[in-house]
């Protein structure tokens, strides 16, 4: 069978997103992991992981002068790689775009230290997935080695992001229901954070 290329970078929506790694501590029932093999056309399983350097070159060939944001979010959690990420956005600012970074929430947990300072200056904004209201139900659908601490540790994040002036946005899926979103409007509004509700996609 033919060895497929991996994907660093690829184009959707009119952005540059960006695969650093496969690796996830969560499981999440609903993630697009589950239900494919990648987005917009572009297969993100990775066979390794890329350097910075190779991220660079990867993603510099899909800016266009149209091009607004650069978006670390592959098929993995983007902040095992924070470092890398960091570089990556540095040549990203160097070329006038946003960043983004869309994550679970875990990094300073998966790093086994607060993260948040090398994000600032170099991560316009962060993207948290909230998923659920409580740690009990955010344990059931995500599934996170971490377990019942996780939920904890990714609302501390966020109010980590925040505080120190990041842009911060916390996401759920509208399968929830309605009076687990209002409750997540709570929660993200105690993180000084801002919800979004995404619309559930089963496959892309």
């Amino acid at each position: 069978m033919k060895k497929r290329d991996d994907v660093y970078a690829y184009l959707y929506g009119g952005n540059v997103y960006i695969n650093l790694t496969n690796r996830c501590c969560n499981n999440c029932e609903f993630c697009l992991r589950n239900t494919g093999d990648g987005v917009g056309g572009s297969v993100l399983w990775l066979n390794r992981e890329p350097t910075a350097e190779e991220t660079v070159a990867a993603a510099g060939k899909l800016i266009t002068p149209e091009t607004k944001e650069m978006v670390f979010c592959g098929y993995g959690e983007p902040t095992y790689r924070v470092d890398e990420m960091v570089e990556v956005a540095k040549f990203a600012h160097s070329k006038g775009l946003k960043t983004r970074l869309n994550t679970n929430g875990l990094g300073s947990r998966i790093n086994g230290c607060d993260i948040t300072d090398k994000l600032v200056g170099n991560i316009d904004t962060v993207s948290v997935s909230l998923n659920e209201a409580n740690a009990q139900a955010y344990d059931r659908v995500c599934h996170s080695i971490y377990g019942a601490d996780a939920f904890e540790e990714m609302k501390k994040f966020a109010a980590a992001c925040s505080a120190k002036g990041i842009n911060t946005v916390m996401s759920v899926v509208d399968i929830i229901g309605e009076d687990a979103v209002k409750e997540c409007e709570k929660i993200a509004k105690k993180c000084g954070a801002k919800l979004r509700v995404r619309r559930y996609e089963k496959k892309w």
